[in-house]
Order: structure tokens, then sequence, then C-alpha cells
């Protein structure tokens, strides 16, 4: 078991790290998504902006909490941006897919290994210079109320945006192009994990749904519990609860994983190899 351990962490270094040279290649185009973020907070700003002139609180948040909200989750989409279902459902219809089966090492692994690279190089490509610019040009505060909890918090939303886009690119399996469904997935993902508007501004019936689905622990969660409390659907839960939820959650999303992974393997038959 230990052996399996170490050999799982070596290939973990050396994908990351084959990742991250072969992205810092091409760092000029990721160097583009810098003004992404910028862009998007200021439209956010000007629209809040007005929203609040003419009240205090809207959704249980001031105007400094709600530029709070959308300032941490910019940063948490550099940190989390993946590209796993992209990839998997790319190896599956070329039919390239089949030499990670002849492999001693499984190709969840090596695509969690591929992300982990890739984010290290955007951590200081992207993720740094966008907090800086949030902070000294647009004074807004990204120092989390509790820092262990939110390290911890943005450590399992990582590992919950891989498993969930993983399991959109199992879906090649069976759809062999999974471009479409890729596609509303992501807009789904994105209302029900918070990115366009915090959830508790969404009806009850809407909020308790998604407090039992696996995406509001992407996004809503960690920027939660950056601001230093959680509330959806009516259900307050303190900061090492949610966060201890977060983990089960995680867990959870593996399991759908593998259960995918086992049912689509015996589905694929190589064609375009």
């Amino acid at each position: 078991m230990v052996g399996l351990e170490l050999t799982m962490l070596r290939v973990l270094k050396s994908v990351a790290f084959v990742t991250y040279k072969e992205w810092a290649a091409y760092r000029s185009h990721m160097a583009v998504s810098l003004f992404v973020g910028p862009v998007l907070f200021l439209v956010q700003l000007f629209i809040w902006q007005a929203v609040f002139s003419t009240r205090e609180t809207v959704g249980g948040l001031t105007l400094e909490q709600m530029l709070a909200y959308y300032g941490i989750i910019a940063v948490i989409n550099y940190a989390v941006f993946d590209f796993a279902d992209w990839n998997l459902q790319m190896l599956i219809r070329t039919g390239k897919f089949l030499t990670f089966l002849l492999r001693p090492v499984s190709h969840r692994w090596f695509a969690l290994s591929q992300k982990a690279g890739h984010r290290i190089l955007g951590f200081w490509l992207e993720l740094v210079p966008v907090a800086l610019i949030l902070h000294f040009g647009f004074q807004v505060d990204l120092m989390p109320a509790y820092p262990v909890w939110a390290a911890v918090s943005a450590a399992l939303s990582f590992l919950m945006m891989f498993l969930v886009n993983y399991c959109i690119g199992l879906t090649a399996f069976w759809l062999t192009n999974a471009h479409g469904i890729r596609g509303m997935f992501h807009l789904l993902r994105d209302v029900s994990a918070g990115v366009f508007l915090p959830l508790t501004f969404l009806p009850d019936v809407l909020q308790k749904a998604l407090f039992v689905l696996p995406f509001q622990f992407i996004v809503y969660v960690p920027a939660r519990v950056f601001i230093g409390s959680y509330e959806l659907g009516g259900i307050a839960m303190s900061i090492p609860q949610i966060v201890g939820l977060q983990a089960v959650a995680v867990c959870f999303m593996w399991l759908v994983s593998e259960m995918l992974w086992r049912l689509g393997i015996k589905r694929f038959t190589g064609v375009g190899a």
C-alpha cells in the first residue's frame, strides 16, 4: 500500500511538472485571461453600486460583502479552472483513450495530475495578478475570515470541480461526442454554483434543491467560507460544518466518478484508434 501511494505521488509530480512546462511555452494564451476577471468584476461593480444606492443590504449581504463575494469568485475560478471533460471526451472520440488502458496508472489520476500542473502555472500567471488588481485597483478585501478553513475549502473546491467535470467527460462513453452536453452543463453548473448570482437570491425551492447537489461546493461554499458565514435554503451552518459537508460531497463525487468509469469502460470500443 505504501509503495502504491509513493508511485501515485511520483506520477503526480512528474505529470504535473511536464504539464507545467508544456503550458509555460504558451503562457501568452493564459495571460489573455488576466483581462477577463477584472472586466467581469467591473461590470458587477457598476451593477451592484446601482442596486445598493437605495438600500443597505441585499440578500443579507452588504455592498462590501457583495463585492468581496464576486472578487473571491473571480480568484477561485482561476484556482479551480478545469478542462478534464474536454480532454476525456476528445480521447474517447478519437480512440486515443486506448493507450491509457495499457498504463499502470488510472486516467483519472493522470488527469488530476495534469490539472495540478496547469493550475500551478495559473496560480502565479493568473490568480496572483488578478488578486492584486482586485485588491489595489478596486479595494476588494480578499482576506478570508478563517484562513485555514478557507484554504481547506479552496482545496476541496479544486477537487470537486475536477470530479464533476470528469463525470461529464465520462458521458462520452455513451455519446461519443459530448460537446453539446458539455456546453449545456457548463451553463447549468455555473448558475447552480453561484457564479452569476449568490444562491440566496434564488427562490427557496431552488435553494433547497441546490443544497443537496454538488455544484454549490465548487464556488458558492468556498466564497461564503472566505466571507465567514454560510446560509442556503434557510439552512445556516458554521464554517467547520459546511467545510466538513464539502469534504463528504467530494468523497461522494469520487464514488460517482468511479461508478460511471466502471459502467463506461465496458462500452469503450476504441473507435478511431
